[in-house]
């Protein structure tokens, strides 16, 4: 008794007796495979990153300005918003944070590189990072930091140095601060690094900026009330300058940012397109020739009786051999490239359900589609021929 269906056995009879084809056509589907993972794996990875740390803000609804556009280049406010909020009864408390690009000078090499850095109230924390909560009383001394053990490495062994236990300070803004401690978050798209502080040590760093400017406000509520209507109501009392909005709809502002503003979603959209049409091309070629080698055998097929439907059976069994044989190994090396890149570069690549399932979607579509395409071979494959 046969195994797989007599069209797709048919297939694998002709795949394997030609194993040069047969290890081209699967290496074309793990290339574009693994290309169409990569992409994925990189564009989630910017959203991931970009979106990281307004869901991990301890508060329900927040507060920003309406030409904020991406966390790293808010459009700052009056802090007098946040108090304002206060009068809704249903607020429980209030707080904001600073944030802003600094100058960080690495000690070791004396170059300098770009971190973001966030200014919170110690006494009240607001930010749910591995790390920070257990050290927010060292933020309360003057020119102290948390450094985040997940930025790039050319910041310098910082991580190895406190983790040794002896202290360590650098450059920020040409100001000299004491590193206290470390707190885990990862690098961004816009930022290499991240450093945590006191509102008051942030405006020391960032002389520039006046108190009563903030860049989010955070709201934090009562238990038991209805998160939409005190948005409704805290928006009233708000003049026209700021909105309220909900952690979600936070998320999507920066999400829309990446997404639009920048095009580099975009980018890594086509990118993960040019990987599906270059499988199209790939997997057509070897269709085409395997159907144009063994067209007497397909026009013999013809003159026994077989419909038109079971030769397309045949070329679809081929095209589903090589989805599989292509598709696990390139899942097995795309997870594999997921991990040695997260450990590379921090930035948070993971495979999920959702990736696989959609890539599995597309490669059987793209083998079908080239399988269409190799189709029209089959015109030819008259018993005249033979003859």
């Amino acid at each position: 008794m046969r195994r797989l269906p007599l069209p797709i056995d048919l297939a694998w009879q002709q795949l394997r007796h030609e194993p040069r084809k047969l290890l081209a056509g699967a290496s074309g589907v793990v290339f574009a495979v693994v290309l169409m993972f990569m992409q994925f794996g990189f564009r989630d990875a910017l959203f991931d990153s970009a979106t990281a740390v307004q869901r991990r803000m301890s508060g329900d609804l927040f507060i920003v300005h309406r030409q904020s556009q991406t966390l790293w280049r808010m459009a700052p406010f009056t802090r007098r918003r946040v108090f304002q909020a206060l009068a809704v009864p249903e607020v429980a408390r209030a707080g904001y944070l600073y944030v802003t690009l600094v100058d960080w000078k690495n000690p070791w090499t004396g170059r300098h590189r770009a971190t973001l850095m966030f200014g919170i109230d110690p006494a009240v924390g607001l930010l749910d990072l591995p790390g920070v909560a257990e050290q927010l009383d060292v933020l309360k001394d003057a020119d102290t930091v948390l450094y985040d053990e997940h930025s790039h490495r050319e910041f310098g062994p910082v991580g190895d140095v406190l983790r040794a236990g002896q202290p360590f300070s650098a450059e920020v803004n040409n100001r000299r601060l004491a590193v206290r401690g470390l707190f885990r978050l990862g690098a961004s798209f816009a930022a290499d690094g991240n450093l945590v502080t006191s509102h008051e040590n942030f405006l020391r760093v960032v002389g520039s900026r006046m108190p009563s400017q903030i860049d989010v406000g955070i709201l934090l509520l009562k238990p038991n009330v209805d998160p939409a209507a005190v948005q409704i109501a805290v928006q009233r009392l708000m003049p026209n300058d700021v909105h309220v909005v909900t952690r979600d709809e936070l998320v999507r502002l920066e999400y829309d940012f990446w997404q639009n503003s920048t095009g580099i979603g975009f980018v890594f959209t086509l990118g993960a397109l040019m990987g599906f049409v270059v499988g199209i091309v790939i997997v057509y070629q070897i269709l085409y020739t395997e159907i144009a080698n063994h067209l007497s055998q397909y026009a013999t097929l013809t003159a026994m009786g077989h419909s038109h439907r079971f030769l397309l059976g045949i070329v679809g069994g081929a095209a589903l051999i090589l989805c599989v044989l292509g598709y696990v190994p390139g899942l097995l090396m795309s997870a594999a490239l997921y991990r040695l890149t997260e450990g590379a570069t921090f930035l948070p690549m993971t495979l999920g359900v959702a990736k696989p399932a959609l890539v599995l979607g597309l490669t059987l579509t793209m083998c079908f589609v080239s399988g269409g395409f190799a189709l029209r071979k089959l015109r030819d494959a008259d018993p005249a021929d033979l003859f």
